[in-house]
């Protein structure tokens, strides 16, 4: 039985499974790349939890009682950083990613003109999400070990408004 996924804020109790998650998703990345420490792979559990004590918005998907995924947004201005969406290995391919990426976006809402985002440059089934949901490549740089990214933005949907 599939279990549909309920999106929520995180809280600093969510960083262990979050952690765990995010490990778990960005596994199959450093092998592609054979880069084994990659940011969201060395990063620790304290980190985490700093990130959800801190102002960031943080979602995670649950299937019942277990985190299956988690996408983070850094406001900056007015653009929304998104990043460390990583969903379970057993549930991608099921929507939760696309879910996740339409949620953070939704609760940056009249805080953020435009989202950013990278991705490996490489990363296809990432590159295909992305650009479903309406980004597009603006840049390629490297990431601080060398892996090849692609830079990606979207300009905010804004709600029609009477400001006249």
């Amino acid at each position: 039985m599939n279990v549909e996924a309920t999106i929520v804020p995180a809280g600093v109790a969510d960083a262990g499974e979050i952690l765990t998650v995010q490990r778990a998703a960005y596994l199959s990345e450093a092998q592609h790349y054979g880069e084994p420490f990659l940011p969201p792979l060395t990063e620790t559990l304290a980190e985490v939890a700093a990130v959800l004590d801190g102002p960031d918005i943080v979602l995670v998907a649950r299937s019942g009682h277990r985190l299956v995924g988690s996408v983070r947004a850094h406001l900056v201005g007015d653009t929304a950083h998104i990043g460390r969406l990583s969903v379970a290995p057993d549930q991608q391919g099921r929507g939760v990613g696309a879910r996740l990426l339409t949620a953070i976006e939704e609760a940056c809402a009249g805080r953020a003109a435009r989202f950013t985002l990278f991705t490996g440059a490489d990363s296809a089934r990432n590159l295909t999400l992305y650009e479903r949901h309406g980004y597009r490549i603006v840049a390629h740089r490297p990431d601080p070990n060398g892996t090849p990214l692609a830079v990606l933005e979207k300009t905010a949907v804004s709600s029609a408004r009477s400001d006249a």
